[in-house]
């Protein structure tokens, strides 16, 4: 094997040739590890940067600062958040179960680690993701991406504690909930491109030519958000909203809710235990982000064929030319990386704009709401591609009407036409009373109070007996 065959072939060849395999056994498996390398450390390098930006986002988000102390615009903090972790005495409580106590930050981790290796961040079938060629991509993602929650319920089963248990009760009845709708979602998609290879789905998205003297420069993007209007936009929806709810963050970040649980299944995790299931989260985000980006949005995919490729001459030789190939061959990563960075700013915009819910609000939302919508739209895109698009409108079109009447006659419609805070208010105000002094109570002094202060609400008398019975205690105290 010379070294331009060698090159050739670690570049370019997917297969290992059939004449002499055992020359290129080395160099394959060195690109396995070069390929997986580069996207778990793309993974866990971003997660610094992504604390540090969302941190920034609520600041600006909430009319505050932020981080502006260690660094320049606060860069710095995370680093030192990260220090101070990694110094920090490790404590493992009395009566614990140590073996899962310790595993349960690693399990919750990998996952997250391992589901990278199959998203695509090109369309070469060598170089296109850490593994490319995976023709089963997505039961891949869905595989993996249920084992995540078996660290959050050991963590709160071994942990010894009600509230870590409580809490890994509910990440594991809220990963069931919501599964089942991502899930659906994600079968429109099969049901859509035919595949469930991720490469395959992102090749699927091409573009919707118009006019064909213009279509290397301007096409409307044929993503699967747009696909077989609107079915398509809700399956994107129920997975973002699915997706939210997997990653445990707001507003359905009860499993961790420090007003009921102090700080849910990882309330007894100390030093790098503790920042492990810090940096399983963050990573969650920015997987679920790209696996929303290539099933949805198109992937590595421009949104215009012109912002996808600058012409260049193959042929030609100099530096402008070998700069303009070098940028074609980080195009496609960069448009991956913007789109994963438009998600996660939906997270932390979603995080700064909505409150926590309530535990039986969520369980309603998966189970009332987004069980049956995904279910019926994975029975639309069935129809809209047998019996034609039109078809399938006109179905989505009767279900839409027969949900919107069921609906204007239920008593959750009432919400929507009625102001009960506003009628509340109204009746409150209707008979009010005056302020008065109570100079004559002991207990209050000269102050002035509110009327129900006045008549004994704060502990005065109420009632004639009680009346006496205070002139009969103060007569004593006398």
């Amino acid at each position: 094997m010379n070294p331009e065959s060698a090159y050739h072939y670690f570049l370019y060849n997917a297969d290992i040739p059939a004449h002499h395999p055992d020359a290129f056994w080395g160099l394959y498996i060195g690109r396995i590890v070069i390929r997986l390398l580069i996207g778990v450390f793309a993974i866990l390098m971003a997660v610094p940067p992504l604390v540090w930006w969302e941190r920034r986002l609520l600041g600006w988000m909430q009319q505050r600062q932020g981080p502006n102390r260690v660094g320049p615009f606060g860069l710095l903090q995370t680093i030192a958040d990260g220090l101070k972790l990694l110094f920090k005495e490790d404590i493992n409580p009395t009566r614990v179960d140590t073996t899962l106590f310790v595993l349960a930050p690693m399990i919750f981790l990998i996952p997250s680690l391992v589901t990278s290796a199959v998203i695509p961040w090109g369309a070469s079938r060598v170089w296109g993701a850490p593994a490319p060629n995976v023709s089963i991509g997505v039961l891949y993602l869905l595989a993996w991406g249920s084992l995540a929650v078996y660290g959050i319920v050991m963590a709160g089963w071994s942990s010894n504690n009600k509230y870590s248990l409580l809490g890994g009760l509910r990440a594991s009845a809220q990963m069931i909930s919501y599964e089942l709708g991502m899930g659906l979602a994600i079968i429109c998609i099969v049901l859509m491109t035919g595949s469930l290879g991720l490469q395959d789905i992102v090749h699927e998205q091409g573009f919707f030519v118009f006019n064909q003297s213009l279509a290397q420069y301007i096409a409307l993007p044929e993503w699967n958000v747009f696909k077989y209007f609107p079915m398509g936009a809700i399956a994107t929806i129920v997975y973002m909203i699915s997706m939210l709810a997997e990653t445990n963050r707001a507003p359905f970040d009860l499993p961790e809710a420090e007003t009921e649980l102090v700080a849910g299944y990882h309330t007894e995790y100390t030093s790098m235990k503790f920042a492990t299931f810090f940096l399983g989260e963050y990573a969650n985000m920015i997987i679920t982000s790209a696996i929303a980006s290539t099933l949805f949005f198109g992937g590595f995919q421009a949104p215009l064929p012109i912002l996808g490729h600058i012409p260049v001459n193959e042929a030609g030789v100099g530096i402008g030319i070998l700069l303009i190939k070098i940028v074609n061959i980080f195009l496609p990563v960069m448009w991956l990386t913007v789109k994963v960075l438009a998600l996660l700013y939906f997270f932390i915009w979603i995080r700064a704009t909505l409150p926590r819910l309530r535990y039986d609000m969520l369980m309603k939302i998966g189970w009332q709401g987004l069980l049956p919508i995904a279910l019926v739209n994975v029975l639309l895109v069935a129809i809209g591609m047998t019996e034609g698009y039109v078809v399938g409108l006109i179905c989505w079109a009767v279900v839409f009407g027969i949900g919107l009447a069921c609906f204007a006659s239920s008593n959750p419609s009432k919400k929507f036409v009625t102001n009960v805070r506003r009628d509340t208010t109204l009746t409150m105000n209707a008979s009010a009373v005056p302020y008065s002094a109570v100079p004559q109570n002991p207990g209050y002094g000269g102050q002035t109070l509110p009327p129900d202060a006045a008549n004994g609400a704060l502990g005065g008398p109420h009632t004639d007996r009680e009346v006496e019975l205070a002139r009969a205690s103060a007569g004593e105290k006398g």
